[in-house]
């Protein structure tokens, strides 16, 4: 068994010497030594190696309690890599820091994922059920409506309006959350997301209505699209629970201003 100078000893580059953490490979068995287009990057590997070197230097005998074979250190040094190819070494290090601050024993890929997210602010991606409360929400409006982030409104639509708007959560909920860890690995990943542009005025095929909410808007000193966006109710079926809820919120804002909504237009 290696002693703990053996371990934490470093080479010329300042990098730890191989040991039986440093020399397990991240993913392959050493004898696959072709590297393949779909296979971890070296530079993940490295990340990977320096993270579990850490922490074996942190947490000692906890750490190596955790794996009882070479196997298993070769399969969840994969899996962290897998997990943590999006981030960048500065965030690595942070996190690491964080642990041997906060945390008595080594974390799991969900705990450091965690740590990771609330240091760095995860492009301001929220929380998977926050964004489903969100969708859910609004979900009737979903065009209109000023998302939180994007990959809110993507995670939502590859999930199903009509699938968030008539199942219960415990249904939906799952296959949003999916579809919401896919879409967020892409941000990291660097993509940008576009919203769909919210129409400012309703369709002016209903001259009738689109001229009372200009006269109302212009009668109540109000931006045409702030009228719009309040009168909106105005154009689901009368009597419908959407309608009410739609003319509840608005009313909400309006009051603020000492605003009373009209219940109808003609």
């Amino acid at each position: 068994m290696k002693t703990p100078a053996e371990i934490l000893a470093k080479n010329a580059n300042g990098l730890p010497q191989p040991s039986w953490t440093s020399r397990t490979p991240t993913g392959e068995d050493a004898a696959h030594s072709e590297a393949s287009p779909n296979e971890l990057s070296v530079q993940t590997k490295t990340l990977v190696n320096m993270i579990f070197a850490r922490f074996m230097a942190i947490y000692g005998h906890k750490f190596k309690s955790c794996f009882e074979t070479q196997d298993e250190i070769r399969i969840a040094k994969r899996e962290w890599a897998l997990s943590l190819g999006d981030y960048s070494e500065p965030e690595l290090v942070a996190a690491i820091d964080y642990c041997k601050e906060h945390s008595a024993w080594m974390p799991t890929i969900s705990e450091f994922l965690k740590v990771l997210r609330n240091l760095t602010g995860d492009y301001g991606l929220p929380p998977a059920k926050a964004a489903y409360e969100e969708a859910a929400l609004h979900a009737e409006h979903a065009s209109t409506h000023h998302w939180t982030h994007p990959a809110i409104y993507h995670a939502a639509k590859a999930t199903g309006w009509f699938r968030i708007r008539s199942e219960d959560q415990v249904d939906v909920f799952p296959d949003f959350r999916y579809n919401y860890e896919v879409i967020c690995r892409r941000v990291r990943a660097g993509e940008s997301l576009d919203l769909p542009v919210p129409v400012a005025l309703p369709d002016k095929s209903d001259s009738g209505l689109f001229e009372f909410i200009q006269r109302w808007g212009e009668e109540h000193q109000l931006r045409p699209e702030v009228a719009s966006k309040w009168l909106y109710y105005l154009t689901k079926p009368k009597g419908t629970q959407i309608r009410q809820r739609f003319r509840q919120q608005a009313q909400v804002e309006a009051s603020a201003m000492g605003i009373q909504l009209p219940d109808d237009y003609q």
